[in-house]
């Protein structure tokens, strides 16, 4: 893939692109987009465990840009982020951006529990604190995540690149079903890309693996055959299965599901595979997937283009509207 005409390239002399390890074909994918190389990150440890960071290659009065999605071990991924970012200020670094696929720490977003920490903040400070003057990430769990940044930061959406996927499909008979009322009005922009209808869970969180969603909102799914169901991240799978049942007792023969965040802990493919009604899996890769690690209902898309194509619009100073999360779907055209 190439970028658009319509903007020049991004200059490689003027430009530093580092990644950490949590996500480096991701990192490989958006750098050979851009057409600049992906300069070297040198990561080890010291012997009492601490972590011992490099960036490979000149910041002085360049803008740099360091990739890392927060997934597991996010605490490791996060402290590499962090000294990444301050190694390139550090260095005289003209701009700093924080690119983050995956911002892990967006679901712990409210205080729901005596003396703990509202940890989707707390990162967002350091971010500011270790050299950040900006931040570009991907659906955050909720809206109001985005207001923890005191910098600017983009939230981009992987909406149009999960609807790409279902587009040359036979969408008759289909509803996009999202598994609570935090994910609906997201699910809603997915469903009218596609023009189909949609509907959504009624769910309660009892633990970390298990939640109960006893009943639905909005479109009723009796006599439709087919539901897509839409959420930004997988972890355990627990919310999906428990959807996925209650559309299986009200008449949905297939559900496909598809989701920006594949995290996939705690055996969560093996216990989706195991649904008999679930057909296939759709993710984007802001989490890299292990190469032994394929599976027959799993279909990873890649969400390099529009990182790409947000990163130069950047670079150019022009609007990213049209890739933003709560703004219009991403188009053929480059963003307004």
């Amino acid at each position: 893939m190439t970028p658009p005409t319509l903007l020049r390239p991004v200059d490689p002399r003027e430009v530093r692109f580092f990644s950490g390890s949590s996500n480096r074909p991701l990192a490989r994918a958006i750098a050979e987009w851009l057409d600049i190389p992906l300069t070297p990150t040198h990561i080890s440890r010291f012997s009492n465990d601490n972590l011992y960071v490099q960036l490979g290659g000149s910041c002085r009065g360049r803008v740099v840009f360091v990739m890392q999605s927060l997934s597991p071990p996010v605490n490791d991924h996060l402290m590499e982020l962090l000294m990444m970012l301050d190694a390139a200020r550090g260095a005289a670094a003209r701009e700093v951006h924080a690119v983050i696929p995956y911002f892990s720490f967006a679901r712990s977003d409210k205080k729901d529990a005596p003396r703990i920490s509202i940890t989707a903040r707390l990162v967002a400070d350091l971010l500011v604190t270790s050299g950040a003057t900006h931040v570009m990430t991907m659906m955050l769990h909720s809206p109001q995540v985005h207001g923890f940044f005191s910098l600017p930061t983009d939230p981009l959406t992987a909406r149009a690149v999960l609807a790409n996927h279902f587009r040359n499909e036979d969408l008759e008979g289909a509803i996009v079903v999202a598994p609570d009322m935090g994910s609906a009005k997201s699910a809603a922009r997915f469903a009218d890309n596609l023009g189909v209808p949609v509907a959504a869970g009624n769910k309660e969180r009892v633990a970390d693996n298990r939640v109960v969603i006893s009943s639905l909102v909005g479109h009723q799914v009796e006599g439709f055959r087919r539901a897509i169901i839409f959420d930004d991240e997988i972890a355990t799978g627990s919310s999906v299965i428990e959807l996925a049942r209650l559309l299986q007792q009200r008449g949905i023969s297939c559900v496909d599901v598809a989701s920006t965040h594949g995290v996939f802990v705690k055996g969560a493919l093996n216990r989706l595979h195991s649904e008999s009604v679930i057909r296939n899996i759709i993710v984007t890769d802001t989490v890299e997937r292990a190469a032994d690690s394929a599976h027959p209902r799993l279909r990873v898309l890649s969400v390099a283009p529009v990182f790409g194509e947000a990163i130069q619009h950047n670079w150019h100073r022009q609007s990213i509207g049209t890739l933003f999360d709560y703004g219009q779907e991403l188009e053929d055209s480059p963003a307004g």
